[in-house]
């Protein structure tokens, strides 16, 4: 068993010099639990981490990395009290469980985990597909603890444990998948816990959840990926072009194709068919956006223009389309009226060097 433990590191790291004390969520008089386990120390992990001491939202962290590495890490940044390498041990006694690794490790930390679970325990996770949760975690759960599937709707490109900050979450969506049998108190603390994160909360069938983030997460990263990926194909000399010249559209398209490429697969392999169904409808609309550019049919073009403009409009207009660096500018309001207007910085906060040095979000 790989045990560590960093009590006087984790003290220090519940009273951050990050400046927001301001951010409108205060600390928890009392921990929402009295132990927090993260299975997994990544950006989604650590930011969760950093947003708990930040809060207090759980009385202790315990966490858990198969890397000797991170786990070091995570201790020497005060993230979590104890760090161990075996989830059994990590999850004793936790009243809440979070899965923050890939989720094509769920089944093993699962089965490897339940039996050390204590009665009435919660466990929940953050990946981007849900159906295949409750078919991986699910079974090997033990009677008296409660599934309460999530999603965090938030991240960069980067990862590991220095690459999460407190304010990743705030005012973005954390969507909960529970089943019908779940306890709406289970569901309940668990919403409580991403909206003292600085979240809003939404519940959601499952199924649903996989069609909805298949269009708006997952296909686009398979397009940036691939789009990337051509251009990786091309000939020296106009690949070198690509890089110098490259414009606002292609530069995002990079950064999107810059997230973890274990996280992604993963989510696309488990989420294969609401995939690929949408990518059989988006090439069919591709297909019928090239015979228009073939033929000339400047309306149709000018049609869809403006009918994706819209949507732009409204994710403005839902305050989803800034950035997640807290000190990054936000979309102007001018955006939504098709105005070219400067736009003006967001105020600063204080940040950390690790965070400093961060770029635009991936998702």
């Amino acid at each position: 068993m790989a045990k560590t433990s960093a009590r006087s590191k984790a003290a220090k790291a519940a009273k951050p010099k990050s400046g927001h004390a301001k951010s409108g969520h205060a600390k928890s008089a009392s921990p929402l639990f009295g132990r927090l386990a993260l299975i997994g120390l990544g950006l989604i992990g650590s930011s969760l981490a950093r947003a708990a001491r930040l809060r207090g939202l759980a009385g202790e962290i315990t966490g858990c990395a198969r890397s000797a590495a991170t786990r070091k890490t995570a201790l020497r940044l005060g993230l979590v009290d104890r760090m161990y390498q075996d989830p059994a041990e990590a999850v004793k006694g936790a009243d809440l469980v979070v899965l923050c690794s890939p989720l094509g490790t769920y089944a093993d930390i699962a089965a490897r985990m339940g039996p050390a679970l204590k009665k009435g325990a919660i466990v929940s996770d953050v990946g981007s597909a849900k159906q295949c949760v409750i078919r991986d975690v699910g079974p090997h759960l033990p009677d008296g603890v409660h599934l309460v599937p999530g999603h965090p709707v938030a991240g960069t490109e980067h990862s590991g444990p220095e690459a999460g900050f407190a304010e990743l979450f705030q005012g973005r969506w954390c969507i909960l998948t529970p089943t019908a049998e779940v306890p709406a108190a289970a569901t309940k603390r668990v919403a409580a816990l991403w909206r003292g994160c600085g979240m809003q909360v939404a519940v959601m069938d499952p199924q649903h959840h996989d069609v909805v983030l298949a269009i708006t997460s997952h296909v686009p990263h398979v397009i940036a990926y691939t789009i990337v990926g051509t251009a990786t194909r091309l000939g020296n000399e106009v690949r070198g072009e690509v890089f110098k010249y490259s414009a606002g559209g292609f530069r995002d398209f990079t950064r999107i194709a810059a997230s973890d490429p274990v996280m992604w697969r993963d989510i696309l392999l488990n989420n294969r068919e609401p995939v690929l169904e949408m990518l059989q409808r988006f090439s069919e609309d591709m297909a019928q956006l090239q015979r228009a550019i073939r033929w000339g049919e400047g309306e149709f073009l000018h049609d869809l223009f403006e009918r994706t403009r819209a949507i732009r409009r409204g994710v403005i207009a839902a305050g989803q389309a800034g950035s997640f660096i807290p000190n990054a500018p936000a979309a102007a309001p001018s955006e939504s009226r098709g105005r070219s207007k400067p736009r003006r910085p967001a105020r600063s906060r204080a940040l950390s060097p690790a965070r400093r040095r961060r770029g635009p979000a991936a998702k």
